[in-house]
């Protein structure tokens, strides 16, 4: 038990820079570790990747909350590309953590992976992702992209455990941001996902067996979402000026190259 919770909190600093790098809160590597976790300890009457999405969703509050600060106080954020498309994402989040209660592990499972894989998919085939030309001013998002985007993203965000930056990276590339202000934006419109889902997933009614076990709040496994924060929170603080250092086509190939890792793992 001790040896995995030590592996928890290794796993947390990964978290904590992929949430500076990448906005992901946490989710794309929380999830398959927790999975892996309750997997192999084969609790009674639990479902492994529920448990996942829950302890992630619980993290990414707290993770996107401290990277949301501190983009804020290095001036990365920009009004226009948040609101109102986080309210949206908010509606949608509702929805999403609701419907995941209700599916399946294994087709949890599988929307999971299936999610990741068009998400690859979508960078490299589609052009506007990878690289971005440097004369290309940012445009603002069209309202369909606010607001039945902003509902779609915080429905799968909140039904996965991902939070939205999957979906809002490459929405707001192209549009013309670099990819250090696209990831920084992800922070904040992940927080309404983290917040919706981790209330549902708390309240929720699993098997009565889960419910028994000490350090578990509905879904959530209490002790491994605190030794992730262990190790998440002292990264982020360290590794917040990294962004703005690494070169965007790196940050880009990067970005996808880490969905591949997570699909690999998922897989395996």
């Amino acid at each position: 038990m001790l040896t995995s919770y030590l592996m928890l909190l290794l796993f947390g600093c990964l978290t904590g820079i992929t949430t500076v790098l990448f906005g992901f809160g946490g989710g794309f590597v929380t999830v398959p570790v927790v999975y892996g976790l309750w997997s192999v300890m084969a609790h009674s009457g639990a479902d492994p990747m529920h448990v996942a999405v829950a302890t992630s969703t619980a993290v990414m509050v707290v993770n996107s909350v401290f990277a949301t600060l501190a983009h804020w106080r290095q001036g990365r954020l920009r009004r226009e590309y948040i609101w109102p498309m986080a309210a949206f994402v908010l509606v949608g989040a509702v929805a999403g953590s609701f419907a995941a209660t209700r599916i399946g592990d294994t087709a949890l499972r599988v929307l999971f992976a299936a999610y990741l894989l068009v998400t690859i998919a979508d960078s490299l085939l589609r052009k506007g992702f990878l690289s971005v030309p440097r004369a290309r001013k940012p445009r603002p998002l069209s309202r369909p992209a606010r607001t039945l985007g902003g509902v779609g993203i915080g429905s799968v965000a909140a039904c996965l455990g991902v939070g939205g930056s999957v979906m809002t990276v490459p929405l707001l590339r192209r549009r013309g941001l670099p990819m250090a202000e696209a990831t920084a934006m992800a922070n904040p419109l992940s927080v309404p996902v983290a917040v919706v889902g981790t209330a549902v997933y708390a309240l929720a009614a699993p098997a009565p067996a889960l419910h028994a076990q000490a350090g578990r709040l509905g879904y959530i496994d209490l002790l491994a979402c605190a030794a992730l924060l262990g190790g998440s929170l002292p990264t982020i603080a360290l590794a917040r000026r990294t962004a703005a250092r690494v070169p965007d086509r790196v940050h880009s190939v990067a970005y996808v190259a880490l969905l591949v890792i997570v699909l690999l793992v998922m897989g395996i």
